[in-house]
């Protein structure tokens, strides 16, 4: 029996978020504070009563939900994770559970990281959209065929769960793999309230930034393996985790595929560290066999 900690990413922001955390725990309360200082702003603030709109922005978002996340874990007495994931975003908090990172480094990647998202998105008009109950090989298919009829960018993005793929690129792009995913018999397309193609190659701009200030970034040995999203499998090398950390941003989240190598390699508790609910559900639908909780 082996114990997962799995971190979720951008989506399961909500207004209050983490503030039980700060009002009841002084060690939490010092790792707000030091991110308001790293940041330069208070996001804390935002977090606790900013409305939902004002968390939706991506620069406030994605460190929101980074913060939440490793306070919530470090909240834990005494925790050794036998291995970590984090679902995008969420690979950010996993690598500071498996001690990877530091918790500064980590915050600063993840600001640099939403900066820069943020900036590609404004470059190119994209968007995302969820596909259900079509199979991945047939949402593939349409991303490949609409993309060489058209030569707008679509990908399949997010394998989140069977049944379950989100897919990215420019906002023509989706609406026709929409349309076709309908015709071929998806249960629902549905464009996403996201400002941008995460997870495609529209991110190259903010892939360059980031590979530059993760290259400037120390990473240690981890205490345990991490699954990391573009690979599926078990890394522990410090080079192969920058890399496929780079590789991310434009890349595919194979969360399917690494639940199920954490599975095969010995897994059967998951605990999602953060805010939500999100990746508790998705492990249930991989596998129903999983013991699954969360700690927020």
């Amino acid at each position: 029996m082996k114990h997962a900690f799995i971190f979720p990413g951008q989506g399961s922001q909500f207004s209050g978020m983490g503030k039980n955390l700060y009002d009841s725990n002084p060690d939490s309360k010092e790792l707000f504070e030091l991110a308001n200082e790293i940041l330069g702003f208070r996001i804390s603030d935002i977090m606790f009563s900013g409305t939902d709109e004002g968390l939706k922005q991506t620069n406030v978002t994605q460190p929101a939900v980074f913060l939440h996340s490793v306070v919530a874990f470090k909240t834990l007495p005494d925790v050794k994770p036998d291995m970590v994931a984090g679902h995008s975003l969420g690979e950010f908090s996993a690598l500071v559970a498996n001690g990877a990172l530091s918790f500064e480094s980590a915050l600063m990647l993840v600001s640099i990281r939403a900066q820069a998202m943020q900036s590609a998105c404004e470059m190119h008009p994209s968007t995302m959209a969820a596909v259900l109950a079509l199979a991945d090989e047939k949402v593939e298919e349409i991303c490949e065929k609409v993309t060489r009829e058209t030569g707008e960018v679509v990908v399949a993005a997010n394998y989140n769960c069977p049944g379950q793929l989100v897919i990215s690129g420019s906002i023509k792009g989706i609406e026709r793999a929409c349309e076709e995913m309908k015709a071929a018999g998806a249960k629902r397309a549905l464009v996403l309230p996201v400002g941008g193609a995460f997870h495609s190659p529209l991110m190259m701009p903010a892939k360059e930034e980031l590979a530059a200030a993760i290259d400037a970034t120390h990473f240690n040995v981890p205490i345990c393996p991490v699954y990391q999203n573009v690979v599926a499998k078990a890394v522990t090398d410090p080079a192969a985790i920058k890399r496929n950390l780079i590789d991310q941003l434009t890349g595919a989240v194979q969360w399917t595929q690494s639940v199920e190598a954490m599975i095969a390699d010995g897994a059967t508790n998951f605990t999602e560290a953060g805010p939500g609910k999100v990746l508790q559900g998705l492990v249930m639908k991989i596998n129903k066999e999983m013991i699954t909780g969360g700690v927020s």
